[in-house]
Parts: structure tokens; sequence; C-alpha cells
């Protein structure tokens, strides 16, 4: 499984960008950034690959610096946290 995270400098980019994703209805959700992608602001936010085009488009409108969208491979292991 392939996750898409937006990666800020800050804080507060990190924030507006929410704001203006749900305002548009687009769901999107905080994490904490993954160290593989980077050791930058603690906060990314989780997007949906259909969704890409419409990040790069709010964040070049509103002005809001990223400093990237990683796409980083996801090992779901459905038997964690089972203990049955």
């Amino acid at each position: 499984m392939i996750s898409y995270y937006v990666l800020f400098p800050n804080h507060d980019n990190g924030m507006r960008l929410y704001r203006e994703m749900k305002e548009r209805r687009l769901p999107c959700t905080i994490a904490p950034t993954p160290r593989e992608a980077s050791k930058c602001c603690g906060i990314s936010l989780l997007v949906q690959k259909e969704d890409l085009e419409a990040v790069r488009m709010i964040v070049a409108a509103k002005q809001i610096e990223i400093l990237r969208i990683a796409e980083i491979r996801r090992d779901i292991n459905p038997n964690r946290d089972r203990y049955c």
C-alpha cells in the first residue's frame, strides 16, 4: 500500500493546508511525519492519490509552503495488535 504525505517546513503551513482542504471537503488526516520521509516539522498531511492535483493547486493558489509530497510504501500487518 502506498501512502502520500505532504511535508511542511513548519506547523503553520500544515494547518493552513488542512483548513483549506477541509473547506473544499477533500479528505486528509494530520499525521506524524514518517522518519523515512523527513526529519522536518513533526506534522504532515496524509492525502489520497486522487487528490494530489487538488493539493498542488491549493498550495499554489494560497502560497502555502511545502517541502514535498512523499510517496511511502507501507507494509500493513493485519495481525498487528491481535492477541487471539
